[in-house]
């Protein structure tokens, strides 16, 4: 999977911009301020159709513009394809691939991708949530089904969440119908956890023993109300009905995905509490390299990797475990304030961005 290049036009400090990319290290420098995490993200909506820094359509346009669009340009098993975004201050976005419009659940999975952030280098010791995005995003990207179940999962824990709220102060209709739809669907998503994670944590344990000099690495999947196994529709419902009296008072829903965790662990040690932060991040970085190669089995390609000023957050050893792992084989984009550091690597393009305009290419 390859990037060949991107449009921008009036996307945050950004005019009109196009630039072309190698297939290649792609490093995009300059100082603070001047555009790359603007470029790199724009290289990322294009992937899952909305910005990994949380900002919304509204704040992606120049502020003396009422629309902004992206065109990106990329080819999949050789062929080529393209992606359009059009940002609007007063409409809701649209995306178009290969000139048809399409919705963001079936943008997903059509440029598969891998971000990179210096909040990733936190998943070890951040709260649950960031664990759970990490492999929902993946899942997302490789399972169109899996999008779709996550969505109407989420939907229906809404309602019930509604309903739980509503409980308090008026007599509400029976829950028995979210409680079916969402064990259902519970069922199907931890399932499709559990398998993805079986197949992440061989790869990630062989990787980490390579960084790490041998040390081995476990990823359990934890849930605060059960054994972290797979279980059936029934087994869902039948908790949720156990756990009723307790959700009805804090009106939130206590059971399910999106209460679930990953716990990384090394010889029986708690990461989260126990490991030293260099065993962290090589924890962090053996994960997201079993992420690059789990997305090839599943899909056939490496995904393109994007690393957001993630770099010099890492050692020279990692980093260079990084570099090595990419080189020859991974379309790689980093944004980086110290070019410098990458001179001596080979199959290297820097690209240098200067107030939203490109300075310097080669």
């Amino acid at each position: 999977m390859l990037i060949h290049d991107i449009r921008l036009l009036h996307f945050r400090n950004y005019d009109d911009e196009r630039v072309g990319f190698p297939p290649s290290i792609v490093v995009l420098y300059g100082k603070n301020g001047q555009g790359k995490t603007n470029l790199l993200e724009a290289l990322y909506m294009a992937s899952i159709g909305k910005s990994y820094r949380g900002l919304t359509d509204a704040d992606l346009i120049h502020w003396q513009q009422q629309t902004a669009s992206v065109i990106l340009n990329f080819s999949r098993s050789g062929v080529m394809q393209q992606i359009k975004m059009i940002l609007s201050k007063e409409t809701k976005k649209e995306l178009w691939v290969n000139e048809t419009k399409v919705s963001r659940r079936e943008l997903i999975g059509t440029l598969n991708e891998v971000l990179f952030s210096p909040e990733d280098l936190q998943l070890i010791k951040a709260g649950p949530a960031l664990r759970r995005r990490f492999l929902d995003r993946e899942l997302s990207q490789v399972s169109p089904v899996y999008c779709q179940t996550l969505l109407r999962y989420h939907r229906a824990v809404a309602q019930r969440n509604l309903l739980l709220k509503r409980m308090k102060y008026e007599k509400v209709q029976s829950l028995d119908e979210w409680d079916r739809q969402i064990a259902s669907l519970a069922a199907d998503i931890v399932q499709r956890r559990l398998e993805a994670l079986h197949k992440i944590r061989l790869l990630a344990r062989i990787i980490h023993k390579r960084l790490s000099g041998g040390e081995g690495l476990d990823i359990a999947y934890v849930q605060p109300y059960g054994d972290g196994k797979g279980k059936d529709a029934r087994w869902y419902y039948d908790t949720l009905q156990s756990h009723l009296e307790q959700d009805r008072y804090r009106m939130s829903t206590s059971v399910g995905p999106h209460r679930d965790d990953l716990e990384f662990s090394i010889a029986g040690a708690d990461l989260k509490k126990y490991g030293s932060q260099g065993q962290q991040r090589t924890a962090v970085l053996a994960l997201k390299l079993s992420e690059l190669e789990y997305m090839k089995s599943e899909t056939g390609e490496y995904p393109v990797l994007l690393l957001d000023d993630v770099m010099s957050e890492l050692d020279g050893l990692r980093r260079q475990a990084l570099l090595s792992f990419v080189k020859g084989r991974i379309q790689t984009f980093i944004t980086t304030t110290e070019p410098d550091m990458f001179r001596s690597v080979d199959d290297c393009s820097f690209i240098c961005i200067e107030q939203g305009r490109v300075a310097v290419h080669g």
